[in-house]
């Protein structure tokens, strides 16, 4: 099968003009995994189809009665309970007969049940008042088989209708219940279905309750995302120092919110239900976490606090490359549409997951669902999904972007600009590079942190070594050297050099890992400055988002798991703020990567230039004299050598 790549290859005509074209490579790369994903993703098919059957999101969104009918919707019958079956349009409310009973929290399940079209405002003590309640607003407070006009006539209306007095209660976004406001039976009501839930109940209550705020914050994420897009392409310094001021009060904000919810916790007395409990726990954990995050980012600001000229000048560098190609400013938006068509399946299945249930009838004609075990526990297989998607879907955007980079750096007559280079990368890449954006996306995603681990360690472990030894072998630090070597070459280079190249990801993230380190004195230092600016932006996005979920979930405290929601917002602003600010961060270290392929093929005489900008050379010249100490009249120089002729990196 032959397949379309990108290799240097040259005829006698143009090793004249030193022009790069793509050529035809031998094989596709990484068909394997693509094998591999594509099985995986039947697995995940058959849990979603089998979900959906089996599930029922409808109880779950609209809430149910002991019954067997979805309140809001026209239900089918329940073959053995008599009630099930009605049109419950009308009444979209959940009511609980006797939510104030004792001998609930002894019986080990909930009380009856009923759908009803408006919840009682105000307490009813008799029946009368129940049964002119129901005249009033059409809102049956009994059980379906007795009607209005049988409240205070029959004689069974006291065990088929609520215990008296009934309690005022309001309609809450919680499965669309009436919750009780009186403080006893909210305290009893709450313990019964909150702490007797089981977490994956508790977690998808807590979505649930608080979708809209999901929604909104993720609305609120791509806004913020996108102006700071914007802001990227008309960067200045004080741009950046306002950036950088932003990003500090976002995490202060942060840090100094999650303490003192953390405190007002520990310090509530009120504090009983499992779920309060909780989120304190989670409370602490992102206290700790925020607070190193933020003590590091800190700490970076300040290092790096010097170089911010020079970040700017490169930033305007890139976006001079971008706009060779404008349109690479759009790829985040079909991006940001796939992904969250993705995150909407991805929810949809998980409810679907949490109800999933078989009908028992139990007696006096009630229903309830008891789970299937099997497949609520699916729910991590869902989750490997959810992130091993979503990277794979960034790793296809950032094969995009650097196939169109490529072809655009590498095009010595800048009045003649390639045709279409946007959408010639897409097509290698969804013909011919989808197994090394599965690779890619799964090799990073789960060495991402094991790498930044092995790494510190083994620069701890060099420098006591350097210290002790005094230039003599006494001590080894032989193992972490090993896995640091196979861990610290895979890194998003690596989708640019497979774009150069055509080779698959393993090899590609060798070769760029090599030819950089050979002209890390270039480019080191140099990368580091756009990069890190360009994470402050994302920083920004995400600790904004955050601070807007903290103060918008604190305010439902005790009827949900509010820091799994949470979670996901501070995970969807992450991704949305990837997939926007990454386009810079691509093109910056796609324009590194070809600075050194063409350092290492050509030496910028008449017969063999630099395809590089001029601008960026002159940036990359002044960049060394920064860091080898200007001051001094110390000139940094580039390779003159003599090159070779343009070809694969030299592995």
């Amino acid at each position: 099968m032959q397949c379309l790549g990108a290799e240097y290859l040259v005829s006698a005509e143009q090793t004249r003009q030193r022009e790069w074209r793509p050529q035809i490579y031998r094989k596709c790369t990484d068909t394997a995994w693509l094998v591999l994903f594509f099985l995986f993703w039947t697995g995940l098919v058959f849990i979603m189809g089998y979900s959906v059957v089996a599930g029922a999101a409808g109880r779950l969104l609209f809430g149910y009665d002991s019954f067997g009918n979805v309140c809001g919707k026209r239900n089918s019958p329940v073959e053995g309970a008599p009630l099930s079956g009605q049109d419950m349009t009308l009444k979209k409310h959940v009511f609980f007969m006797n939510a104030c009973n004792v001998d609930v929290r002894d019986k080990g399940f909930g009380p009856t049940a009923l759908c009803v079209s408006s919840c009682p405002e105000k307490q009813l003590d008799t029946l009368e008042e129940v049964q002119l309640f129901a005249n009033i607003n059409g809102s049956f407070l009994c059980v379906y088989s007795l009607s209005s006009f049988n409240y205070t006539q029959s004689s069974s209306a006291e065990s088929l209708c609520p215990g008296l007095p009934v309690p005022p209660s309001k309609p809450f976004p919680l499965f669309n219940r009436c919750i009780p406001q009186t403080p006893e039976c909210y305290s009893l009501f709450a313990s019964v279905w909150i702490n007797d839930a089981d977490a994956l109940h508790r977690i998808l209550s807590g979505i649930m309750a608080g979708k809209d705020t999901i929604l909104g914050l993720c609305v609120f994420t791509f806004a913020l995302s996108l102006a700071m897009l914007f802001a990227f392409r008309v960067i200045s310094t004080l741009l950046v120092h306002i950036i950088i001021s932003l990003v500090i009060l976002g995490l202060l904000f942060v840090c100094g919110v999650l303490w003192w919810l953390y405190y007002d916790y520990t310090n509530d007395l009120s504090t009983e239900l499992d779920t309060e409990k909780e989120n304190m726990k989670c409370m602490l954990a992102f206290a700790v976490i925020a607070t190193v995050v933020t003590v590091v980012h800190l700490a970076l600001i300040f290092i790096l606090r010097k170089r911010i000229k020079l970040t700017v000048e490169l930033l305007r560098i890139t976006n001079k490359a971008i706009s060779n190609c404008p349109f690479l400013l759009f790829q985040p938006l079909w991006t940001c549409v796939t992904l969250i068509f993705f995150w909407v399946l991805w929810v949809a299945v998980l409810l679907s997951l949490g109800t999933a249930g078989t009908a028992q009838v139990m007696e006096g004609g009630q229903v309830e669902y008891k789970p299937l075990s099997g497949i609520r526990y699916m729910w991590w297989y869902h989750l490997i999904g959810l992130v091993w998607t979503s990277e794979f879907i960034l790793a296809c955007q950032r094969m995009t972007v650097a196939g169109a980079m490529v072809a655009c750096y590498f095009n010595r007559n800048q009045n003649d600009p390639p045709a279409r280079p946007i959408l010639s990368s897409l097509f290698i890449l969804f013909c011919y590079h989808q197994g090394t954006a599965v690779k890619g996306s799964f090799l990073l995603t789960v060495t991402r942190i094991p790498r930044v681990i092995f790494i510190y360690i083994y620069s701890i472990l060099k420098e006591q070594c350097s210290a002790w030894s005094r230039g003599e072998s006494r001590c080894s630090h032989r193992g972490p050297w090993c896995l640091t070597r196979h861990l610290h070459h895979l890194n998003q280079d690596a989708y640019t050099a497979a774009a150069i190249n055509g080779t698959d990801f393993c090899t590609s993230a060798k070769d760029a890992h090599t030819i950089i380190a050979k002209n890390s004195s270039h480019l080191a230092s140099v990368n580091c400055f756009g990069n890190f600016v360009i994470f402050l932006g994302k920083v920004l996005v995400v600790s904004f988002s955050v601070f807007g979920g903290l103060m918008a979930f604190n305010y439902n405290r005790a009827l949900q798991v509010w820091a799994i929601p949470l979670l996901l917002v501070a995970f969807f602003a992450c991704v949305l703020a990837h997939s926007f600010l990454s386009v810079f961060e691509t093109v910056l270290d796609i324009l590194f990567l070809c600075f050194a392929v063409d350092l290492e093929t050509n030496d910028g005489s008449p017969e063999k230039p630099y395809f590089m900008d001029p601008e960026f050379l002159s940036f990359v010249k002044r960049t060394n004299n920064f860091n080898n100490g200007g001051s001094h009249g110390h000139k940094a120089s580039l390779p003159t050598e003599e090159g070779t002729e343009l070809r694969p990196i030299v592995r």
